[in-house]
């Protein structure tokens, strides 16, 4: 489709790194943490270009980079060919699934809730870090609404 989603990607990955996340958010800092975040503020961005039909083309271009990604991340740490498929399916999976748990807690559900389920694995962290990562997730959301697609694809987020 052309869609260049790298400087978008790149905004992504370097927002779900900030550390705040892990320090003020309790978020595990481990290989897991890390992709969980990165997931995160990903799914949230796919959620705001899901928003407008004009959106879609980069969505499914931001996905195709998350996908190669964590194809390489994974044959670094010696995944084969035989499983290669089958845990960038299972990340692509748990994408899909993050983006319906936030969609629906953005939309008035417990985000809380649906963190502690799916970025802390079950784990839920302190009151405060809780609290932080909430917030913080939620102003991105109400910015990302507010971002236009330009300025998105030239990874400007909020």
């Amino acid at each position: 489709h052309g869609i260049d989603a790298s400087p978008l990607y790149t905004a992504v990955v370097a927002a779900g790194r900030a550390p705040h996340w892990y320090v003020a958010g309790g978020v595990p800092d481990t290989q897991d943490g890390r992709f969980d975040m990165i997931a995160t503020v990903l799914a949230l961005v796919l959620i705001r270009l899901d928003g407008e039909a004009a959106g879609a083309p980069l969505g499914v271009a931001l996905t195709d980079l998350f996908i190669a990604d964590m194809d390489a991340q994974l044959r670094e740490l010696g995944i084969g060919d035989v499983g290669l498929g089958k845990q960038v399916g299972q990340m692509v999976g748990l994408l899909g699934g993050r983006m319906g748990a936030y969609r629906d807690a953005l939309a008035g559900g417990d985000l809380g809730e649906a963190l502690i389920r799916n970025l802390y694995r079950g784990v839920a962290p302190g009151a405060a870090a809780l609290a932080h990562v909430e917030a913080a997730l939620r102003a991105l959301a109400a910015g990302l609404a507010g971002q236009s697609l330009a300025d998105l694809q030239a990874g400007r987020l909020p």
